[in-house]
């Protein structure tokens, strides 16, 4: 059989270095090299042949494949190295030696569903905007807004320069001075439904992620994780990728 060369960020991405679009950034920044040469963007290699590494540390291509959902506490971040020495959540799963990240994220003030692996594939799955994957959030505002405002959002409010895209967002209960909020959206840009509200004159007090695709927390309680069952990978990336799950998941 003929060696397939493959780009390079989708190699680092099915290692479990990062997603295809952070592996560019490392990329870019001059932190991976090819044979001891810098990387350059869109460069191809060879995986039984090349060698690479990242901040000087060699790949070794690892076969066993982790996807993981975490119940995420206030006051963690969701990167895997922090400048500022801030809690991350790589430090609440235990037991994985292998080196996972997460799968889009949450902000230090958020809660809720977050997804780790060290599956590249899984996470084009989830994170590519081309496949529109639905995330729903219970969020509470204060003050309590006008219903044309809630309106506002659906229709698509501008932050950072650019119209948000329709999403739909449910009153689901009304306070003296704050409401709770059900929000659905497949965007997943940065601060994205605080900046959304802000814009409408709301300040976010409380902000959970419920569920991803059609999968919930089903009951996992806040600080604890657990493997994905080979269904909710079905769900969650489509069948090949969940096949291929049931043959090299690690669920202990």
């Amino acid at each position: 059989m003929a060696d397939i060369n493959i780009r390079l960020q989708k190699y680092m991405a099915d290692n479990g270095i990062a997603s295809r679009r952070k592996s560019e950034e490392l990329i870019k920044s001059g932190k991976v090299k090819v044979n001891g040469h810098k990387a350059l963007i869109g460069q191809k290699i060879n995986p039984k042949k090349d060698i690479v590494s990242v901040q000087g540390k060699k790949i070794q291509k690892d076969d066993r494949l982790y996807y993981i959902m975490l119940n995420k506490p206030r006051g963690y971040v969701t990167t895997t190295k922090d400048e500022l020495g801030r809690k991350s959540v790589l430090s609440l799963i235990n037991g994985i030696d292998a080196r996972i990240y997460p799968v889009g994220r949450l902000d230090k003030d958020s809660e809720g569903l977050l997804l780790l692996t060290n599956d590249g594939e899984f996470t084009n799955a989830l994170t590519h905007p081309s496949h529109n994957v639905r995330k729903v959030y219970s969020v509470t505002i204060k003050p309590v807004v006008e219903e044309n405002k809630i309106k506002e959002l659906e229709s698509g409010v501008v932050i950072d320069g650019k119209k948000t895209a329709p999403c739909t967002v449910k009153i689901v209960e009304t306070r003296e001075d704050r409401m709770m909020l059900e929000f659905s959206i497949s965007e997943g840009r940065n601060r994205q439904i605080r900046k959304m509200c802000e814009s409408i004159g709301a300040q976010v007090i409380r902000l959970k992620r419920i569920s991803e695709g059609d999968v919930g927390l089903n009951g996992l309680k806040l600080g604890q994780w657990r493997h994905l069952e080979t269904k909710e990978i079905k769900k969650l990336a489509g069948p090949a990728i969940a096949q291929k799950a049931q043959m090299k998941q690690v669920r202990k």
